[in-house]
């Protein structure tokens, strides 16, 4: 083989590897990692994290964001007396419970949206209805300026904005939160088929 053969084929080699290199950092920002396994995106501004808060459970203990640190999460907003998108929404939420209850990591916080009927006794009376221990899935109550301050800049699931005595939230979405306190997905808690897919998308999450 001359010197110029030689040349041309080192020249090819060179360059095949700069573009599988280029191919693997292109897959890797698209998708996570080089084999292409698809990452979940990040919702929100740049650096947009879920605010710290303080709320309490329906064991009446304060359940603050120091607590959910350092794990994955599931919230949502409903109300004890609601009659409409809540009872599907949280026989849907039982669903997501029953895949990940025995994982210390993950949790669900569910807050009412109604602080002045549902008390620390309703929400009790209520999370024993959907069968939830609360060491893992917690109905929280609060200040209602609190709670839907987090829902609407914390959780992105209300774009709705502040509206006086009035005010009220009523959203069917669920948020997926990961260890950093980041959303990671908005799923539609009254379709089986969104349901579904956050619960495969928690799986992913763990392993991420």
């Amino acid at each position: 083989m001359s010197s110029k053969a030689k040349g041309l084929l080192i020249f090819f080699a060179v360059l095949s590897v700069a573009f599988l290199g280029y191919a693997g950092y292109v897959i890797k920002g698209e998708r996570g990692t080089f084999l292409g396994v698809e990452k979940l995106p990040v919702l929100g501004a740049p650096g947009h994290t879920v605010p710290g808060f303080s709320f309490t459970d329906q064991e009446g203990k304060t359940r603050s964001s120091e607590d959910v640190k350092g794990k994955i999460y599931v919230a949502e907003y409903f109300f004890t007396t609601c009659t409409g998108i809540c009872p599907k929404m949280n026989a849907n939420m039982e669903k997501i419970y029953d895949a990940y209850k025995s994982n210390p990591n993950f949790l669900i916080l569910s807050h009412t949206v109604d602080p002045e009927h549902d008390s620390i006794p309703v929400l009790k009376a209520y999370a024993t209805k959907h069968g939830a221990d609360s060491k893992n899935w917690w109905f929280l109550t609060g200040n209602k300026v609190d709670l839907y301050r987090l829902a609407r800049q914390g959780y992105l699931v209300d774009d709705g904005t502040p509206s006086g005595d009035d005010d009220f939230v009523h959203t069917q979405w669920f948020a997926l939160v990961d260890k950093t306190g980041q959303i990671r997905g908005l799923y539609e808690g009254t379709k089986d088929r969104d349901v579904y897919k956050l619960i495969a998308d928690i799986d992913r999450l763990m392993k991420e």
